[in-house]
């Protein structure tokens, strides 16, 4: 396990329940928020960057400030939600340092940084901590590839900060890969990513649902005690509640969830927003809360306490 400092401790603590697991509303989409956002005159692609930033406000308003923790981008949300007060003093804000999209070099995936991104900058923006997200082919890629360097450099220079990253591993289908080659190489390759970056020093890792509850324990034994989160990935909030009890139940330490809960309750009208994220968003919050920290967990296709 790679031990947390003091300070990497008290943020660990601070995008924790009172249960001791993680759980933070990830927030940071720019281009994928936009896309949920149907009821735009003309079309998501006509939402400005002002529209947009409004949007976060409301959703960190409604939703964000009920979490332990909420995850937003410094393009868009930062530093307007902090400056102007909208951020709950109760809720801790996780800064996301990677740009939308990627590049590919010679068939494999890379993220860069916002610019001017780094760990003071988060700081800086009153993060109290940090998360970059990097794309993974642990089958081609090892601990001397370019993407286990970043993590070690990044890794380094946010416990220099005194900052705790969350460091969030995506797997892929390549170019000319089937869907069945990569479906049935899928929990492995989720595992993996999870032992290599554990050996680059992360750790907090944000993953993908492996798939099953043995794939999930697979995954646990391969952090080797470093904690796990499981992303959201867009799928439907009674899909991932249920992925996140079974992960939970093998050994991984929460969830960050994002369009589970909040892509049918963004509208560019802020009444709109408004009442979709305290009436739809909120409740699935809650429910996702309780099955997190286990005192709700399935029972003959509802919920219940265990």
């Amino acid at each position: 396990m790679n031990t947390l400092t003091t300070l990497e401790r008290r943020g660990m603590a601070a995008i924790s329940t009172p249960g001791g697991k993680m759980l933070i509303v990830a927030a940071d989409q720019r281009n994928g928020m936009k896309a949920v956002m149907n009821d735009a005159p003309d079309g998501p692609n006509s939402i400005t960057a002002q529209q947009l930033s409004d949007a976060k406000a409301d959703l960190v308003r409604y939703l964000g400030n009920a979490a332990p923790a909420i995850l937003l981008d410094p393009e868009v949300a930062l530093p307007r939600v902090a400056d102007e007060g909208v951020l709950s003093r109760d809720t801790a804000l996780v800064v996301g340092l990677d740009a939308s999209g990627f590049e590919t070099v010679d068939g494999l995936r890379y993220t860069k940084f916002v610019p001017g991104m780094s760990p003071r900058r988060v700081r800086e923006l009153g993060g109290d901590v940090a998360k970059m997200l990097w794309y993974m082919r642990p089958d081609l890629q090892d601990d001397g590839s370019r993407v286990a360097d970043e993590i070690r450099e990044l890794v380094k220079a946010c416990t220099d900060e005194g900052l705790l990253l969350i460091v969030e591993i995506l797997v892929y289908r390549l170019d000319g890969e089937s869907e069945e080659a990569y479906a049935a190489a899928f929990p492995g390759l989720v595992a993996e990513s999870a032992r290599l970056s554990v050996e680059c020093g992360a750790k907090v890792l944000k993953l993908q649902y492996p798939g099953s509850a043995e794939a999930s324990a697979a995954v646990t034994e391969a952090s080797a005690g470093v904690p796990w989160a499981v992303l959201s990935a867009g799928v439907d909030h009674e899909t991932f509640i249920k992925q996140v009890e079974t992960a939970v139940a093998n050994g991984a330490g929460g969830a960050m969830a994002g369009r589970s809960l909040w892509k049918d309750s963004m509208a560019v009208s802020a009444e709109t927003r408004e009442h979709l994220l305290t009436t739809r968003a909120l409740p699935r919050l809650q429910e996702l809360e309780a099955v997190v920290d286990g005192t709700l967990v399935a029972s003959n296709g509802g919920w219940s306490a265990p």
